[in-house]
């Protein structure tokens, strides 16, 4: 349709294959993921053009036109010319100005022009360092000058004669020599050049060019690359490789990352792009190492069952566990779909049952390599990984299920990077929005609803455990614990609704988790103070009866009394919530602040938080007096007005489902009933653990909320049971 759709925005690098005949590919990286955006051969007899300084414009089918457009015309022609290059087009005859030009004019490969003449160097001589010293630091720029360089440097094999002449300087301790060969050699990779690359990097130069990089003359010592190399470093073959090409591209990733972070400079601002061709080379090597061994089927499969195997030595299987995490890590260098692919091929192996492995075992290292394995599979697939959760929908010990072993991990490391990991992949496994929708059943329902049933107790046990009774579990190891626990719960109720409510009004969990406000630890302090506010950001009607009903402000009131005039974050939280109250003109929780709670707030001044309440609850009456006689079919009309805030459709199938385990205490009631029987135990008393709690008094005595009479007939009295039932 002559529309340009725009693709995104990255970074190009062409990359010349060893593979006879050669070919050039261009590949664009996304600078915000790094994704692959486009990945295309360089063909001959297809009419590549250069139009406007900026652009460079192509046929790559019959029905599609690429354009790249350069936001400088400096990296335009870097890319340009190694397009002609490889085609043999000279550069400077290929320029079209006029947009309107197609490139789908094929050429005559005969009337191509000449090739690049290359730039005339010194002989390669311990004399002529300075020299060549000055010929390459002064070519990096126009572009032209730069290729002609690039192409006496090959043809001339300059690099194998300079490494010669490295060692006469490092014999002779020539200083001079040393810092010359330092800055021709850091200029070779300014030149961002895949062949030279590949030269340098080869297995009998690469020690002499990490060598020549060692002798930085704003140093006043060398550095000491090489011998760290030798001594430290030690390439350890989990599985014995047979694929040659595999582990020379295993060898050559490491030497061009080693370069990259250790030896070569750190670019300023202004020289963040310098090395992007050594970028390149290593992202595309984590490619092509991925693919080779996702296609090796005997290299996963043997590499699992060394770890599962009982007789594999701890050291032995923490090598293998580190391999896979390091395969993982290389991973995300594939395209989305490649790397669904990848971490699906790891699935089918049975990796769960592997990482489970590594969980029962004592070694601490272990447990953390298979956590974090565990969580690039999650975060690249989640979908995947919940249908296989999901087939221990029904096992005889809940304390078997994959998902609570990973739990039991959390729990046990509550200080430790494990817990921090774990706590990440369940925010990604409970997370709805990437969750999947089928015609028949959604992954959401399936999963949360085995996720409610199966697991949430065994992650909650500390909470509750520390809660049982007056004096609280309140030593270091578990306020880390009780931070993970209650920052996870709080994610549930902001993503989840009657899943979570329901587990909420069945532990009475608001009620346990505002006795941690009595932590002397601050953390513990604030996330249950935010588990609150998360649940009072909802303005859920249910939710506002709950803390209505079982009194649940007193403890916030009463810490926020005994903070006194300290101004910390505690202080704002309450504060930002009772000012959400009273803004949002949430009326229940208004009435039930200032008839519960005014003498203890009204002389809080200092913001006017409390005094705006007291305005809400004052002009809440006045209008409850001006409308004592309204007509019974305004309040019918009110009545069955859609609240915003009512169950959608998922929530009314999960509520009407049909469980065939009716006996079984599973989370089928709806929140209107477990107001309606649970929570008038809440009342009277809370049951915590073996002891028993006395409650404060309620606000409200009898029903859930002091209805305002009804003068209407009795079908009016049908319609406020009606009200609040879901059904």
């Amino acid at each position: 349709d002559n529309q340009w759709d725009d693709c995104g925005t990255g970074h190009v690098s062409p990359l010349l294959t060893d593979q006879e005949p050669s070919s050039l590919h261009l590949y664009v990286r996304s600078e915000a993921d790094d994704s692959t955006l486009l990945e295309s051969e360089i063909r001959r007899g297809v009419n590549y053009q250069k139009q406007q300084n900026t652009l460079i414009v192509w046929a790559e089918n019959r029905t599609t036109d690429l354009a790249l457009s350069f936001q400088e015309r400096e990296s335009c022609d870097e890319i340009w010319n190694e397009i002609c290059r490889f085609l043999g087009r000279d550069p400077l005859m290929d320029d079209v100005d006029d947009l309107n030009v197609s490139p789908r004019r094929s050429i005559d490969e005969d009337s191509i022009g000449t090739s690049i003449s290359p730039l005339e160097l010194p002989p390669c001589e311990l004399g002529k360092l300075k020299e060549i010293c000055n010929i390459v630091t002064t070519s990096l720029h126009p572009l032209l000058r730069r290729e002609k360089l690039t192409l006496a440097i090959e043809n001339e094999q300059y690099i194998p004669k300079l490494i010669d002449i490295f060692h006469v300087c490092e014999d002779l301790e020539d200083h001079n020599g040393l810092n010359y060969l330092y800055e021709i050699f850091k200029h070779f990779f300014l030149l961002n050049h895949h062949s030279l690359l590949e030269i340098m990097l080869d297995d009998s130069l690469v020690e002499g060019t990490i060598g020549c990089l060692e002798h930085d003359p704003r140093l006043t010592k060398p550095r000491r690359h090489r011998e760290f190399l030798r001594s430290k470093v030690k390439f350890k073959e989990v599985i014995p490789i047979d694929n040659s090409q595999l582990l020379f591209k295993i060898h050559q990733t490491y030497r061009a990352q080693f370069i990259q972070d250790v030896v070569l400079p750190t670019p300023s601002v202004f020289e963040d792009n310098t090395a992007s061709a050594l970028s390149s080379l290593i992202y595309l090597n984590k490619v092509e190492i991925v693919n080779i061994v996702q296609s090796d089927e005997k290299f996963i499969k043997t590499l699992f069952d060394m770890m599962a195997n009982e007789n594999t030595p701890d050291e032995k299987r923490l090598d293998c566990a580190r391999c896979l995490k390091e395969l993982c890590s290389f991973s995300q260098s594939l395209q989305i779909d490649g790397r669904i692919t990848f971490f699906k091929t790891l699935l089918d192996a049975d990796l769960l049952p592997v990482i489970e492995v590594l969980w029962r075992n004592d070694s601490e290292q272990l447990r953390m390599n298979a956590t974090e394995i565990f969580c690039s599979v999650v975060d690249s697939n989640p979908s995947s990984v919940r249908q296989i959760l999901l087939q221990d929908e029904n096992p005889i010990d809940d304390n078997a299920i994959f998902l609570n072993i990973g739990i039991q991990q959390l729990i046990l490391d509550a200080d430790g990077g494990i817990a921090t990991q774990f706590s990440s992949i369940l925010r990604t496994l409970l997370d709805p929005e990437n969750m999947i929708t089928r015609p028949n059943r959604t992954e959401k329902s399936e999963f949360l609803t085995f996720f409610y049933k199966h697991c949430m107790h065994i992650l909650i046990a500390p909470l509750l455990a520390a809660t049982s009774s007056n004096k609280l579990k309140d030593d270091s190891k578990s306020s880390v614990l009780l931070s993970h626990i209650l920052d996870l719960i709080s994610f549930c109720v902001e993503h989840h609704t009657y899943h979570i409510k329901n587990y909420i009004f069945r532990k009475d969990l608001l009620g346990r988790v505002l006795l941690l406000l009595k932590s002397r630890y601050s953390s513990v302090v604030l996330a249950a103070q935010k588990f609150c506010r998360q649940i009072i950001g909802l303005k859920d009607d249910f939710y506002n009866r709950y803390i209505v009903k079982g009194n649940l402000l007193e403890p916030v009131i009463k810490a926020f009394k005994d903070n006194g005039n300290r101004y910390n974050i505690f202080n704002s939280a309450v504060l930002e919530m009772f000012e959400f109250i009273r803004t949002e003109d949430i009326k229940m929780l208004c009435s039930y602040i200032i008839e519960k709670f005014w003498d203890d707030l009204k002389d809080i001044t200092y913001v006017g938080t409390f005094t705006g309440l007291r305005q809400r609850y004052d002009q809440q009456l006045d209008r409850k007096n001006n409308n004592a006689f309204i007509p019974n079919e305004n309040i019918c009309n009110k009545r069955f007005r859609k609240d915003p805030r009512q169950l959608d459709d998922d929530e009314e199938n999960w509520f009407n489902d049909d469980d065939d385990d009716d006996d079984d205490e599973t989370l089928e009631d709806s929140p209107s009933q477990l107001l309606d029987s649970d929570l008038q135990d809440i009342e009277a008393e809370k049951v915590i653990g073996n002891s028993v709690l006395p409650s404060a008094d309620n606000a409200n005595k009898g029903g859930l909320v002091d209805y305002e009479s009804d003068s209407g007939s009795s079908s009016e009295d049908e319609l406020d049971r009606k009200r609040i039932k879901l059904s």
